[in-house]
Order: C-alpha cells, then structure tokens, then sequence
C-alpha cells in the first residue's frame, strides 16, 4: 500500500502548492482527460502462451491561473500476467509557472531531448521502461524524474536549464513468470543521493526559417546497469552534443551528434543521421541510421518507418523496424489502427523478432500477435 500511497500524496501536493502559490484575482481553471485501454498479446508459436495482457486507465489534471498551474498524471493498471504491475502509478506531477520570455517547471516530468525517432542520442535524462522491451508505445516506457527545468525564451531561440537531484534508470524485467525478462540479475548498487551525484545540463535551441539546430552539454549517469565486480552499477558521464533538422521540400532531414566521456577521459561517440519524406495522399516515410563509436561496445541501429492514411483517415497502417545492422536482427511492430470515431480506436498488430545473435537475439522466440482497443474522454 505504501508504495501506491506515496507517489498519489505526491501528486496532490503538488495540486495544493500550486492553489497556495497562484495569486487569487482570477478563479483558477480544472481540465481533466484520459482514456481507458486494453492491450493483449499472444506468442506466434509453440507454445503459444500470453505474451501480455494489461488494461489501464490513464487520468490527466490540469490546473491553470494567471501563468502558472500544475499537471498530474496517473495510471491505473490491471496486469494479468504480472501482478506485481498491478495498481496505482503515478507519471507525471509538476508544478509551473512562466510568462512569453521564460518558464519554469517543478516536480515529477518526462524530459525530451533531440530529434531522433525512438533512439537515444542527446535524448538521456528520462530513462526507459523495458519491461517489456520495446513492444510497447515508445511515449509509454519513458520514465519520469523529479527535476526543476528553467527556460528562457527570445525570439527564435531558448535557453533552457535542467537539475536532476535524484537520477533515475533503466527498468529491467527480472521477474521469471514475464517473457520479457533479462533472467536475475546480481545487486544493484545506485549513486548515493546527495549533491555531487545529482545531473544537470543546459540545452540552447535556435529556431530559423531554413534550419533548426541545439546544443547540448549534461552531467549524467550511464542509464543500463552494467556488471561491476558482484554487483550492477552505473558509473558517471559528461555527454557534449547536438541536433538539427533541415526541412527541403518534401523532405526533412535530422541529425544529432553526442560525445560521452567517462570520469577516466575515455569517448564514446555517437551520431544519427535521418531522413523523413511526405510524399502526399497521406504517406510518411522515414529511415534512420544511427552509430556508436570510440570506446567500449560499438553498435549500429538502423530504423525504417512506414505509414499509410486510408478511408479518409480512418485507418492508418504503419510499420516500424529496427534492424541491428552488426548482427543482423530485427524488430518490426506492424499496427493497423481503426478510428471508429475520434475517441474510439481498434489496433490490431504484430511483432516480428528475427536474430541469431545481437540485440534481439534474446527475444528471438517473442513473435507476437496482439490488440488494443482504446477509448478517449
């Protein structure tokens, strides 16, 4: 119980500062939405066993006055295949407050950075979920921090400032009854929570007509456990990067660039390279090649996204790949997405694994079939 108690008291708090904090000349505005869904999958073969199957309720708050507000988001899940899953989450809850020339936002919040489509290059302060690897909405295994982020705006650039007090990591599934799960793992050992752990970073973005651009520079932690004598850790970083996207006709190009440098001077580098084409009659197509380099483990990942508006946008058919050039494998997530109205959606999809070796190797027996229905209010 305490463990759903804590984070729901958190979001209210939140709630409360913020009706304490904004000045009372206006009366302030409540706004809520959500939706309901459900998402179960089956393996493709022998032995033919569930692979998922969870329903949620996602619930949104949003209170605005003169500027400033709060946002709480919360989750209520049934998992049927891990209980342990089951119950009370709380995502996101921040309060903010701004004006036209600069913002600030406390609390509980997913930060994004860069411009890659599902690959983390500059994209390194909120972690991922992979509970069930990546056969799930990209948006829904980013984990939130607890962190201020200050922002200042003029013209066609920002400035922004980000401090994360209490890093946060990657979520690995152990637990033997989930098909996703990586197997036991040995202790984990987390950066004490005081000062001279915390991250921090600052983002200056600038926006012209022809080209978009960032700079980046954080103070991290590597996010993956990795093994450290008897135990899994995680040692610090110094990531210096970019990202730009240049529109040219029908086309856009992105690219982003990070180096990551260890406390002994050692580089990482890493650097993607995408392009995105909108061909008209509502198609999109987009590929990406991204490769790590320099120190430690080298590994490249090529994406290819396809999608297909019909019957007046209706339906939408999509395919999404990832392909472990090194190693051969692939993951490709086919969806066909039925909007029978604008808050009523029938998703059906399927997952196909393929690797001897490599990235996906793990799961190569994780084919998968699967629905989702979904309902927004």
């Amino acid at each position: 119980m305490k463990q759903f108690l804590k984070p729901f008291l958190a979001g209210v708090a939140a709630l409360f500062c913020t009706v304490v904090a904004l000045p009372a000349q206006d009366a302030p505005e409540l706004s809520f939405k959500g939706f309901v869904d459900t998402y179960h999958a089956v393996r493709a073969h022998s032995p033919v066993d569930w692979m998922s199957s969870r329903t949620r309720v996602r619930t949104e708050f949003r209170l605005e006055q003169n500027g400033g507000g709060a946002f709480v988001s919360a989750n209520l899940v049934y998992n049927a295949l891990l209980k342990d899953l089951s119950g009370f989450q709380l995502r996101e809850a921040y309060a903010y407050w701004g004006n036209p020339h600069w913002d600030i936002r406390a609390g509980k919040q997913i930060i994004s950075w860069g411009v890659a489509d599902g690959l983390r290059v500059t994209d390194l302060i909120s972690p991922m979920d992979y509970t069930e690897f990546l056969a799930q909405d990209y948006d829904d295994i980013r984990i939130p921090v607890g962190a201020l982020r200050v922002r200042f705006i003029h013209g066609a650039w920002n400035l922004e400032a980000v401090a994360v007090p209490v890093a946060e990591f990657f979520k690995l599934p152990t637990d033997p009854s989930n098909p996703w799960s990586v197997g036991p793992l040995p202790s984990e050992v987390k950066p004490d929570p005081v000062p001279k752990n915390m991250e921090y970073g600052a983002r200056f973005s600038c926006f012209l007509g022809g080209i978009d651009f960032s700079l980046m520079a954080l103070r991290t932690w590597t996010k993956m456990p990795e093994l450290q004598g008897d135990h899994i850790g995680y040692h610090p970083l110094t990531v210096i990067g970019g990202d730009l996207s240049i529109p040219f006709g029908n086309f856009v190009f992105r690219g982003e660039i990070a180096d990551n440098i260890d406390d002994d001077g050692r580089h990482q580098g890493n650097a993607l390279g995408g392009l995105d084409w909108y061909p008209g009659a509502d198609w999109n197509l987009s590929a990406q090649y991204n490769q790590t380099f320099g120190a430690g483990e080298h590994s490249t990942l090529a994406t290819l996204r396809v999608s297909k508006a019909l019957l007046n946008n209706s339906l939408t058919l999509s395919t999404f790949a990832y392909v472990d050039v090194k190693d051969g494998g692939v993951f490709n997530r086919l969806s066909a997405d039925w909007a029978a109205t604008d808050q009523i959606h029938a998703i059906l999809g399927y997952d196909l694994f393929h690797a001897d070796k490599g990235l996906f190797a793990r799961y190569a027996h994780n084919s998968e079939g699967w629905i989702k229905l979904k309902y927004c209010f």
